[in-house]
């Protein structure tokens, strides 16, 4: 699976989150996972919620041709860990 980002987020991310878009493919490991839509832009974006070092983290991205397109990562809210912990307890 191929990933791709905007550099400029990714430092975003960093500075703000010390959360590294780079560390995308954590989310398509096999890791267990739930995959929602997401759907507050135009195009059909996606946000994978899954525990990584402990915790639930959420990833919104996008599919571009056969590429991950990476939007941003973030702790998990609310709303996202329930759906989670509902699917696979925790």
């Amino acid at each position: 699976m191929e990933f791709e980002w905007d550099e400029n987020k990714r430092a975003q991310v960093l500075a703000d989150r010390m959360l590294d878009l780079a560390d995308a493919g954590l989310f398509f490991d096999g890791r267990p996972a739930i995959h929602q839509a997401s759907p507050r832009a135009a195009e059909e974006r996606l946000k994978t919620t899954a525990f990584i070092e402990g915790a639930l983290f959420t990833l919104v991205w996008c599919w571009r041709g056969e590429v991950v397109r990476v939007i941003t990562m973030r702790r998990a809210h609310e709303k996202e860990i329930r759906a989670y912990r509902q699917v696979h307890g925790r």
